[in-house]
């Protein structure tokens, strides 16, 4: 999903008024709930957004909304998030779900699974990306997203952590445009939890631990910063490896190498 430079930086300042706090358990599924109401009413999402509307008066409306129908901390998030100006109500509903997943996130974090939760996620989404058949189903939005959800939930439940079946669950619907895109940009949020930058690596069979760490060096030392390796297995690569950093690709097989040489032929 494509941001302005200012809708960026409304979602920045949200997340660096949450960056200390511990969410409580039952935060996350409350901001979800949140914004599932959001998108069912777009006329109160256009009353949230109203630029017309004082910061406070938007807050004071949200506040009336959801009091006594959700905890104090996400009363607080929510109330911070309106007060923000937003393009759409669509803006303010995703940076809500941004929130609720940080939540998630953060929760793994702060009980010291969250190396295991990326991980989870990193491999269900590899399952996803390399079985056409799920990966139509979860695609398909004739389906109801309940039956989607009902999917993720059999694949997953009791095989992995609660926060990976409730993530997963939420990203079939699709918020970042499919399925793969949203869980891609989870990672992504888990790595700037750990101040760190996701590297996708594709490899024509698996690398051993010690490649991996080698590989995982290298790169942060390119990187500037720590770097998590998400690993994926193509037997069409002919050898070497192929790194996506960020917006940078890094090219490495002997494919790409006989390419180059073909092109200069031509």
């Amino acid at each position: 999903m494509t941001l302005t430079a200012t809708e960026e930086a409304r979602r920045s300042a949200l997340d660096d008024a949450l960056a200390d706090q511990s969410f409580e358990g039952s935060t996350p599924d409350e901001l979800f709930a949140v914004v599932d109401a959001f998108d069912g009413q777009s006329a109160l999402r256009r009353a949230l957004t109203d630029p017309a509307t004082p910061a406070e008066a938007r807050q004071q409306m949200a506040d009336r909304l959801l009091q006594g129908k959700v905890g104090g901390q996400t009363l607080w998030i929510v109330g911070q998030a309106v007060k923000q100006r937003w393009k759409s109500g669509r803006g303010l509903a995703d940076a809500l779900e941004r929130q609720a997943v940080r939540g998630q996130l953060k929760q793994a974090l702060d009980s010291g699974h969250l190396d295991e939760v990326t991980e989870q996620l990193f491999g269900f989404l590899s399952t996803v990306e390399s079985d056409a058949g799920l990966r139509q189903a979860l695609a398909d939005s004739s389906r109801p997203l309940a039956a989607r959800q009902q999917l993720v939930r059999q694949l997953l439940g009791g095989k992995v952590h609660g926060w990976v079946v409730r993530l997963a669950e939420r990203a079939a619907a699709g918020r970042e445009r499919n399925f793969e895109l949203t869980m891609e940009h989870y990672l992504q949020l888990a790595a700037e939890l750990r101040e760190r930058n996701v590297a996708r690596v594709t490899v024509a069979r698996p690398m051993d631990a010690d490649q991996v760490e080698r590989l995982r060096g290298a790169l942060s030392r390119i990187n500037g910063r720590p770097v998590d390796v998400q690993i994926t297995i193509d037997p069409t690569v002919i050898g070497g490896v192929r790194v996506e950093l960020g917006n940078e690709v890094i090219e490495g097989t002997v494919a790409d190498r006989l390419e180059q040489v073909h092109r200069q032929l031509s």
